[in-house]
């Protein structure tokens, strides 16, 4: 179907005359008399055009949120085509299901101008086999006894193909759609719904499905609301840790209101709870809260195994996308070890993380809610988006496009461990300086900017293991390297203290080495 003129008024097609003129010899022998209608003369009236619509305007944000976006990455030059980029219009995704239509019977088309809906297309004849005219009976059909064209059947297929043009133009129309439904299912037709039988008193839904284990988590889950001093601030989630009231979630969440600010956690029953920050860890971008005063029999959600993960496991994802509490998306893991390094809502430092990916949506104020496997268990602190632009919902922020990313559960649990029991983070280091901006096949340990022994500490684990500036390490963990952010995502995958095989460039040959990983407390 052709979208160009959508919304714009067809133009009318020209009246057939009310009769043909009659033969000479027929006048001649009945003087006044009107000659009869031939069998296929078109009717003369046409419905009016339908006038064009007005796109309402958008509806502005309930909320806002605190999720960070990452900016989005140049796009590769390319023939596609230009439906092919950026966001697909409402209409382009497919006509919606026609609602009231009965399976059983035959869907008629409808016929153009039924109802004055839709708009007559230029006059072109339905050369006979029963098809439709356009703007008035089937062409050859036979007259009726009284000499006029017989009635069209009055099946369904005019309010389905209304119904679904409803669809294609609903963000213009509005109202007027409805009321010409409405008005249409009451000429005799009868109702247009089907039932779906006898419902139970009380519809039981396995503990297994996705409603099921919604169910289970949403009392687990807090919206989180963070104000600084100076009035800064957004919203968040968070989801219990455990029963002394411990919340996890994402720095960026609570950063605005970490040094003297205001932090509350509000349940799916509405309770709300002042919390108090226990510790963050910025280059994580991980935070431990601790409700002030929490209320007994606090249930922690289960917490699973993120290595187990694969590609196409189904995913729910729990928060409060532009302030809307509660809401539950569902999606699949689209890629495992996504290197990701996004800032906070502070406009601190970067944080690095190797992440689980999904299409599940996550929007603005999802951040630090948790992605759910099909157990329900926890396998993920959803953290950032890949964003197209911009200017989503309300205009002030973009929203999903499928491509969101959460910080795997085992990496988190044991930066909230250290939180918990020290309020600081400890990072595995191998103690060299990156270049984050060197545009090689790999991660190039920098060669100025600082004396040889600052880029390639002699005593740390690189050093040890003989690696110098300018090598380029290619390989981490048996994971490929491609650029100084990978790598940081990689070793942040890890504790201080493992062993892992590390294979790098030097002067075009290749090297593997084993290096044991040493620690730095805090956020520099």
């Amino acid at each position: 179907m052709s979208t160009e003129n959508e919304g714009t008024a067809a133009p009318t097609p020209p009246a057939a005359p009310s009769a043909p003129p009659a033969p000479a010899s027929a006048t001649q022998a009945s003087g006044q008399a009107s000659a009869p209608r031939p069998a296929d003369a078109s009717p003369s009236d046409a419905p009016a055009a339908e006038p064009m619509t007005q796109q309402l305007p958008h509806t502005p944000a309930p909320g806002t949120g605190a999720t960070q976006q990452i900016p989005p990455t140049a796009a590769a030059p390319g023939p596609d085509p230009a439906y092919a980029q950026g966001q697909v219009p409402a209409y382009a995704q497919g006509p919606d299901p026609a609602y009231g239509h009965d399976p059983a019977q035959a869907h008629t088309p409808a016929a153009h101008g039924a109802g004055g809906w839709p708009p007559p297309p230029p006059t072109v004849p339905a050369y006979s086999a029963g098809g439709s005219g356009h703007g008035g009976g089937a062409w050859g059909a036979p007259l009726t006894a009284d000499g006029t064209p017989p009635a069209k059947p009055k099946g369904k297929g005019g309010l389905i193909a209304g119904v679904l043009v409803a669809a294609l133009l609903a963000g213009g129309i509005g109202g007027g759609v409805g009321y010409w439904a409405a008005d249409r299912s009451s000429d005799g037709a009868g109702s247009t719904t089907i039932s779906a039988g006898t419902a139970p008193k009380e519809l039981k839904r396995e503990p297994g499905s996705i409603a099921g284990l919604a169910a289970g988590a949403l009392p687990s889950v807090v919206t989180i609301e963070a104000s600084a001093g100076d009035g800064e601030g957004g919203t968040g989630t968070g989801f219990v840790y455990d029963q002394q009231g411990h919340i996890l979630t994402n720095n960026h969440v609570v950063a605005s209101a970490a040094n003297g600010g205001k932090l509350t956690a509000t349940f799916f029953d509405g309770k709300k709870y002042e919390a108090e920050v226990v510790g963050r860890a910025q280059g994580y971008d991980v935070a431990v809260l601790k409700l002030k005063n929490p209320p007994t029999g606090l249930k922690p959600l289960a917490l699973g195994d993120s290595e187990k993960v694969a590609v196409g496991d189904p995913t729910i994802a729990i928060g409060a996308p532009f302030g809307l509490s509660n809401t539950v998306t569902t999606g699949i893991i689209s890629a495992k070890n996504r290197p990701v390094a996004s800032g906070d809502a502070s406009g601190g430092k970067n944080s690095y993380m190797s992440a689980l990916q999904t299409d599940a949506s996550i929007n603005p104020g999802n951040s630090g809610g948790p992605l759910l496997d099909g157990r329900g268990a926890v396998i993920g602190i959803n953290s950032a988006i890949q964003s197209a632009g911009n200017g989503g919902f309300g205009g002030g922020q973009a929203g999903s496009i499928g491509l969101g990313f959460a910080i795997p559960i085992n990496q988190a649990k044991n930066v909230a461990e250290s939180l918990i029991k020290t309020g600081k983070p400890v990072y595995p280091v191998i103690s060299v300086s990156v270049d984050l901006q060197a545009k090689s096949e790999g991660a190039k340990i920098s060669e100025q900017g600082a004396p040889a022994n600052d880029l390639v500490d002699p005593n740390g684990p690189a050093g040890k293991a003989g690696l110098k500036p300018g090598d380029v390490i290619t390989e981490f963990g048996g994971k490929p390297v491609d650029s100084g952010p990978t790598l940081i995502s990689l070793i942040w995958t890890h504790k201080p203290g493992d062993t892992v095989k590390l294979t790098y460039l030097r002067d075009g040959k290749p090297n593997t080495v084993d290096i044991t990983l040493g620690s730095r407390v805090g956020d520099k």
